[in-house]
């Protein structure tokens, strides 16, 4: 997926957990090699270009348009996987959806605590240590060295969207035209598949993504606006997570 990705299983040995963790790993790389828009001969690249029709499709494409089609509906059209040119992109929701998908064969495998980390986007289980949440740092899209919250986290996920890094990679999709209302939108949910579509819909929605996202599925919201400003929603709102 082009981004990294680590797991902290804190107390376990490594023998006891390898064979699981390379499970967890291996579901990450089956979605990269199916919905990567970079390769030509990915079932994602193929479908866009025609090649395969709706019936043929795998049931993960189903289902990841499936969320798609809903985040679509939820926002009154302003999340979507059709970029400005017409072609698919379904970024937007694969991170989440695969990682949460590892998630998943961590739990199956009987891990209670761990962190997945997937290019900055977190998954936590448990606690690190007892009485203590994982810590989740939420940056300054301004300084890379400060952070604007530490978010303790159990059992549940953090999700950013920002123009810091890829510049304007989100567009808005009533308009076509790049997101600008906000430069980063930092989201906690339950799951880190709905964390990472939310995140990506309230920076296509700008300000007013803070409350619907609340709406929607979100614990707590982060958002920061262009002039620095920094918006809150839900549980961060009310200083539970900041």
């Amino acid at each position: 997926m082009g981004i990294p990705m680590s797991l902290d299983v804190p107390g376990a040995r490594r023998d006891h957990v390898w064979g699981l963790v390379s499970d967890a790993f291996e579901v990450l790389h089956a979605a990269n090699r199916r919905f990567s828009r970079f390769d030509a001969s990915s079932e994602v690249s193929r479908y866009g270009r025609g090649e395969i029709v709706p019936w043929e499709m795998s049931d993960d494409l189903r289902e990841v348009l499936a969320v798609a089609e809903r985040a679509s509906a939820d926002s009154g059209g302003a999340f979507s996987v059709r970029r400005p040119d017409g072609s698919l992109d379904t970024d937007g929701v694969v991170k989440g959806w695969a990682a949460q998908r590892a998630v998943d064969v961590l739990r199956a495998g009987g891990l209670t605590r761990f962190c997945l980390n997937a290019g900055g986007d977190v998954a936590a289980a448990g606690e690190p240590e007892p009485g203590r949440g994982w810590n989740v740092g939420v940056r300054d899209p301004a300084d890379a060295q400060r952070m604007l919250a530490i978010l303790e986290v159990r059992d549940g996920a953090v999700a950013t969207s920002g123009l810091y890094e890829r510049g304007h990679h989100v567009w808005d999709g009533r308009t076509g035209e790049p997101a600008s209302g906000l430069v980063s939108a930092t989201v906690v949910a339950a799951d880190l598949m709905t964390a990472d579509v939310l995140a990506t819909t309230v920076l296509a929605l700008g300000p007013e993504g803070v409350d619907w996202a609340r709406d929607h599925g979100a614990v707590a919201v982060i958002a920061v606006l262009p002039d620095g400003r920094v918006t809150t929603g839900g549980a961060a709102r009310e200083g539970a997570f900041v």
